[in-house]
């Protein structure tokens, strides 16, 4: 049928990623570094992606196409929520469900997800240099594996940061990590709704203190800070958002 539809421009497209989390049907993804409508009758035709653009790569055209599919959409939105589920025990996946606070190292299991708490470093005292001890004081980090409900979260301080920062900036954990709960994510290369549908129940179900976002200078990272604030929008609270840029060369912008 002939209707209006999304159009991507690649050539103009640097995969930032922020149109991503804009649309609500999930028919944008970043695929080989660019986005891209998956599929026709995912697309309302409705635009709601265009403003959130920095390239002007998206467009509203018309042409013939398939007709926009509501069961498709919850279907599609139902898969991807599964699929960034991690796998149960049952199904020979890792363990990452169950909620864990321990005061040492790994219990039995999948060390990569079971949720742990570790007690502070007493006062200020600091390590001499090759001997500074780690900052950070939970398991897991990586958004998909944190669950909503982790007893880290409660009343904390988030940083939430992109994969690569923590390589970029050699003091992360003196500078930005110290005394905060931390997620990471990669806008450009993961699933963008689902990092926002698990970000917004996190600050809908915990009273979060503060969010400030660690991203890269280049472009696709920005997507990591419109995601922020779109959950909490989304959250419905008033949680206050900070942003800090690392440079390529691991300075701080």
């Amino acid at each position: 049928m002939l209707r209006e539809i999304v159009r991507i421009d690649e050539d103009k497209c640097n995969g930032c990623g922020l149109c991503v989390p804009a649309c609500a049907e999930g028919a944008i993804k970043i695929i080989d570094g660019k986005a891209r409508l998956i599929a026709d009758n995912l697309c309302d035709g409705l635009g709601a992606c265009l403003g959130h653009c920095p390239q002007d790569a998206i467009i509203i055209e018309k042409r013939n196409a398939d007709a926009f599919d509501e069961e498709a959409v919850e279907g599609h939105l139902h898969a991807d929520s599964e699929a960034a589920q991690p796998a149960s025990p049952a199904d020979g996946g890792c363990p990452s469900a169950p909620v864990r606070t321990v005061p040492g190292p790994a219990m039995g299991g999948c060390p990569s997800a079971q949720v742990r708490e570790s007690a502070p470093t007493a006062g200020d005292e600091r390590p001499a240099a090759g001997l500074r001890e780690s900052e950070l004081r939970q398991w897991p980090v990586q958004m998909h594996l944190v669950p909503p409900t982790a007893p880290f979260l409660k009343d904390a301080e988030v940083l939430l940061a992109a994969d690569c920062a923590a390589f970029a900036y050699a003091e992360f954990h003196r500078d930005l990590l110290q005394g905060k709960a931390l997620l990471i994510g990669c806008p450009k290369l993961d699933d963008g709704r689902a990092y926002l549908d698990k970000l917004s129940a996190i600050l809908e179900r915990n009273e979060i203190r503060s969010l400030t976002v660690v991203h890269m200078e280049v472009p696709c990272c920005s997507g990591l800070i419109a995601l922020a604030r779109q959950a909490v929008a989304a959250s419905g609270k008033d949680v206050p958002v900070a942003t800090v840029k690392v440079t390529i060369g691991g300075d701080l912008a």
